[in-house]
């Protein structure tokens, strides 16, 4: 259990939260969200003891082993994987470095003897026999294969440091586990059993997360970090997300009552206070007045973009038509003549762990790759909008502004105009006057929605469109492409993105061949 009181955090003046008073149990997870810089990461490390709260603590019971989803890559490149994985039990590792280095020596003496056989005891107790097969189980449950367990760490790809960083925290049964962001990166299978092990798990979980499907899979209570304030609510993520529109909506509702009533009274005051038959009314309802109060909503860390996707031209029947496409990369066949044919009102996800071959179709179908074999055909009627995986081309070492920006993809460029289409995109006051090259990853994201929108095409072409979102803003890409009338083809490994968007799932397997189902990503995962 963990024991939080009175918990507040001031940085220059300003509470990023305070009066924190919660309990986190054993056999239940726990979902912590909240909007950019609200202070989820914040609160973890708060709870992991790296960083001190201003006011307040922390408190665990003794014996009780946490362990922590490590964020910095790089840190354990000199390890081999199977050591870094065990060093998520950092007593474990301590007890197989000294018995190990006491084996070594040359000449043992019988204290050596005596310690050897307190670690071995130690060692035993804590399931060190099993430690390689436990290493091994988690590894391949991640979707990496046993074969990388003597590897060094530099040898990985960043997807498999996450992977292998990831079985670290898990690794051992830790009493209490801190996850920030532990999908990132991953694949569907992988998040899969990520979500099957969590369910399981008898500890406490932690999880700061920005997968929706996973949060109401895995979560049993959410954290909310909002209104300066850390308040906890029993169920998962959409049981939460129904519940908070809910009360907003009856704060909102009440105070119009409130306000109608208010004005009433003032009239029938104003009118009547000077007239001595009606005075005894007009005294009777200025105490009521006093008694009315409008609730004020405090003000939410939250904010929703605004975005939609209008057609200027509706799509003609013939949409797109692929024809055995081939094309390797650096000498590995990433698609393999891969033919469909885009039909009106199709929206389809391109999913799976072949990234590589998803970017590649999507660059070969804007024009910016040639296929090696193979051709594609656009019907006349249609416009295309592309957001891709890699941005950086059009913001690295541009010193633009973010209203000269946009304005190259506009005929609209009044400032009014621009500094409104921005507003509605979180962009307000002087941030439009940042230069993009310094903008944070979801801000490039958003700018590169709002180029998309001005298009008023009737395609969207989009590579992992919800990577460096938040919540709020992934809420919104979602429920503009829900009501967008014209066709979608976009590469995503957000669970309720694909299941609530696509009417179509297409996969390209390791060899590069496509599979094309027509049916939701549920029915396709239940095929599987």
């Amino acid at each position: 259990m963990i024991t939080v009181t009175n918990v507040s955090l001031n940085f220059s003046g300003q509470y990023l939260f305070k009066d924190v008073d919660l309990k986190f149990t054993a056999g239940n997870c726990y979902g912590i969200i909240g909007a950019n810089g609200a202070g989820k990461s914040t609160f973890l490390r708060i709870l992991s003891g790296d960083l001190e709260p201003s006011t307040g603590n922390v408190s665990i019971k003794p014996h009780t082993r946490m362990s922590v989803l490590k964020q910095d890559h790089f840190a354990f490149d000199e390890f081999t994987v199977l050591d870094t994985v065990i060093q998520g039990n950092a007593r474990l590792y301590q007890v197989m470095q000294e018995k190990d280095a006491i084996y070594m020596k040359e000449e043992f003496t019988d204290e050596d003897g005596i310690r050897a056989a307190e670690l071995e005891g130690e060692f035993a107790e804590m399931d060190g026999w099993e430690a390689e097969s436990n290493v091994s189980r988690l590894i391949q449950g991640l979707g990496l294969s046993e074969d990388i367990l003597y590897m060094p760490m530099s040898s990985l790809t960043a997807k498999e440091k996450v992977k292998v960083l990831l079985a670290q925290a898990l690794f051992g049964n830790p009493d209490i586990v801190l996850l920030d962001e532990p999908t990132n990166h991953l694949d569907v299978k992988a998040i899969d059993w990520l979500e099957d092990f969590l369910m399981e798990y008898p500890g406490t979980v932690l999880v700061v997360s920005h997968d929706r499907h996973f949060l109401n899979a895995v979560c049993t209570s959410i954290v909310d970090v909002d209104y300066g304030k850390i308040k906890m609510y029993v169920g998962n993520y959409e049981f939460w997300y129904e519940s908070s529109q809910m009360i907003q909506k009856m704060i909102r509702d009440q105070n119009k009552k409130n306000e109608e009533k208010i004005k009433e009274l003032q009239a029938f005051i104003q009118r009547f206070s000077a007239n001595k038959s009606k005075s005894k009314q007009a005294t009777s309802r200025r105490k009521l007045l006093d008694k009315l109060t409008v609730e004020e909503m405090p003000a939410s860390s939250r904010r929703y973009p605004f975005v939609g996707f209008n057609m200027d031209r509706e799509a003609g029947k013939e949409i797109l038509t692929v024809e055995g496409i081939s094309k390797t990369i650096d000498g590995v066949k990433v698609l393999d003549n891969v033919s469909f044919r885009v039909n009106k009102d199709d929206k389809i996800a391109f999913v799976g762990e072949n990234e590589i071959a998803n970017t590649t179709l999507f660059k070969i179908l804007m024009g910016e790759m040639e296929p090696d074999e193979g051709s594609f055909k656009w019907g006349v009627t249609i416009t295309t909008s592309y957001l891709p995986l890699d941005n950086s081309e059009f913001f690295n070492g541009c010193k633009m502004n973010l209203v000269e920006w946009l304005g190259q993809y506009t005929r609209e460029t009044t400032e009014s105009f621009m500094r409104g289409f921005l507003g509605r995109m979180l962009f307000s006051g002087d941030d439009v006057y940042k230069e993009v090259q310094v903008l944070s990853g979801g801000e490039k994201v958003r700018c590169m929605l709002s180029r998309m929108m001005l298009f008023g095409s009737n395609v969207l072409i989009m590579d992992q469109p919800t990577n460096h979102l938040d919540l709020e803003s992934i809420t919104a890409v979602n429920d503009g492409l829900i009501a967008f009338k014209g066709n979608v083809l976009f590469a995503s490994h957000d669970h309720e993105f694909i299941q609530t968007v696509a009417n179509r799932i297409m996969e390209i397997s390791a060899d590069g061949k496509l599979t094309d189902r027509l049916c939701t990503y549920d029915e396709y995962i239940g095929e599987a």
